[in-house]
């Protein structure tokens, strides 16, 4: 494999035209392990996006894939795995509330993550101005109504209508990166 400074380079051959072929070669050409590894060089914000389906039972579930997609109008998006049980239960929700952890939110981490029953027993949730499920502290939240979902490889994007949204004055966020939960530089997530 070549190497630029230090840094292994994937090399994908020629791009000759679009569709499935070039998807292919791609896609052929990319180790999913050696994906994930360099990809995990990206530190990312740690949410949990909930939401209320029409029998009123809650879901969470945990996103690093979050982002800002326009102003005008004001768009936010995350990208749920197909997989995903807590998606499939989630994916005909037409509201959702994104919760963004601060740095001392590991423990919502492990309980969104865990395949229970009820995962708000014992967190501290009150409803949003969109009747989601909102995280009492969490560093900000953002309500948002689906404005659609597209079909990406093995993800969905899922893109909300910003409809209300706040962030507590003070915290510190917590990141994602190589794999661990971290906080920025003087914080202590684990």
């Amino acid at each position: 494999m070549p190497r630029n400074e230090g840094h292994a380079i994937a090399t994908v051959g020629p791009c000759e035209g679009v569709g499935p072929t070039l998807a292919s070669r791609l896609a052929m050409a990319i180790d999913p392990a050696e994906f994930r590894a360099v990809l995990g060089a990206y530190p990312t914000g740690v949410c949990v996006v909930t939401s209320t389906d029409m029998s009123g039972n809650h879901h969470a579930m945990v996103v690093g894939s979050f982002c800002s997609i326009s102003l005008d109008p004001p768009l936010v998006g995350f990208f749920p795995a197909k997989t995903s049980r807590t998606w499939r239960a989630m994916r005909d929700c037409t509201r959702f509330c994104i919760n963004v952890l601060g740095a001392n939110h590991t423990e919502y981490c492990d309980k969104f993550t865990a395949r229970a029953a009820d995962k708000f027993a014992g967190i501290n949730a009150h409803s949003s101005p969109g009747g989601q499920p909102r995280l009492q502290d969490a560093l900000a939240w953002i309500d948002v109504t689906v404005a659609h979902i597209t079909d990406v490889g093995d993800h969905d994007l899922v893109v909300g209508r910003v409809t209300a949204l706040a962030a507590a004055a003070t915290g510190e966020p917590l990141i994602f990166f190589r794999g661990r939960y971290r906080a920025l530089a003087g914080q202590g997530a684990t």
